[in-house]
């Protein structure tokens, strides 16, 4: 017999699955609370004990996607730095990830609308996570391979930008000019990487 607590965190699971699956086929902003409600199962009335609206949902949708993604590239880059080109693997994996999840990754950019405040916080609090997770990498990496950077932080944020920027792109692209993108995000990658070198070239 479930307690009270783990039916409603079942629940509440429900809706954040279901939103997850709608989003990623439509798009987070087309859809209304009784479509999700419709989906998880549960009427609209239930909804309302664990979440204030579907902007307070968005947001948990946010930090789910996040999770997913910061993940994800965790995985590449720790399996390419087994063989080399952590720049390369981890960039074809975020562009692969972008494809196959376009309305999941335009619920991590705030629906490229500009969102509300709430949503370009929660994006901003996204975006430091992944600078995080990259300067460690960054100065992990730069310790075994005696190459250490002056602004491990400074690198990963840049790189953060360049991905989530240029990357964004990838959504209005062709598939023939994908490849292309791909090229260009992982040799702006590797500038901002020689550039953060303390024995890259100064200016």
């Amino acid at each position: 017999m479930k307690s009270r607590a783990e039916q409603k965190e079942k629940t509440r699971r429900k809706l954040i699955d279901a939103t997850l699956r709608l989003s990623a086929e439509r798009g987070f902003a087309t859809l209304s609370l009784r479509e999700v409600c419709k989906g998880a199962g549960i009427t609209p009335a239930a909804f309302y004990r664990h979440f204030r609206d579907m902007e307070e949902l968005g947001l948990v949708l946010v930090d789910e996607v996040g999770l997913g993604l910061r993940e994800l590239l965790r995985a590449a880059r720790r399996r390419f730095q087994r063989r080399g080109g952590v720049a390369r693997g981890s960039v074809e994996t975020f562009i692969k990830y972008v494809t196959e999840n376009p309305n999941l990754f335009r619920v991590l950019l705030g629906e490229r609308q500009g969102g509300s405040n709430s949503f370009q916080k929660a994006l901003h609090a996204e975006i430091n996570r992944f600078v995080e997770d990259l300067t460690v990498d960054l100065e992990r990496e730069s310790r075994k391979a005696k190459r250490p950077l002056e602004e491990a932080g400074l690198a990963a944020e840049a790189i953060c930008a360049v991905a989530f920027t240029v990357g964004a792109e990838v959504l209005d692209l062709p598939k023939h000019r994908r490849l292309d993108l791909t090229e260009r995000i992982i040799n702006e990658v590797n500038m901002i990487l020689r550039g953060a070198s303390l024995g890259g070239r100064r200016a």
